[in-house]
């Protein structure tokens, strides 16, 4: 699967460890930035990874922040985008199995770097379930369209 990543500078760090997670589990990375610790504004990469996602350039994408807010908030400012924070492995497979969320937003300041890990390997793992959740997806679809 090509997954698309990008942080600001408080989520450099984490960002390195997760790329390395996914390319030692076999998925293509789309590295999008920050590219080091020095401070950028987390708007420019939430929209580069959420537009892939929005385009269909890449199946997922993952965004990480101080506290991964600002990011969901921005990503979900996209068309087809369906950004989850998640704090534990429950919000994790709850956003996949009940949301199909395509994007993974963390908060580096708020999580330590193997419990992100854990959810990220969380995240990838789940299926979405389909059925009665499908019917509420496209009510969100409506609304994206104001059907």
């Amino acid at each position: 699967m090509e997954i698309s990543i990008g942080c600001d500078h408080a989520g450099f760090d984490l960002k390195e460890k997760v790329k390395r997670l996914l390319e030692e589990t076999s998925h293509e990375v789309s590295d999008e930035g920050a590219f080091s610790e020095e401070s950028v504004d987390y708007p420019d990469f939430a929209a580069r990874v959420a537009r892939a996602v929005s385009e269909g350039t890449v199946e997922k994408g993952i965004l990480i922040c101080g506290t991964g807010i600002g990011m969901s908030i921005v990503a979900n400012k996209f068309e087809g985008v369906r950004a989850a924070l998640c704090h534990n492995l429950e919000t994790a497979q709850m956003s996949r199995l009940h949301n199909d969320s395509n994007v993974l937003a963390l908060g580096s300041r708020v999580l330590e770097p193997e419990v992100a890990l854990n959810i990220v390997r969380e995240w990838l793992q789940t299926d979405f379930d389909g059925g009665r959740h499908q019917r509420r997806l496209d009510k969100i679809k409506g609304l994206e369209n104001k059907d």
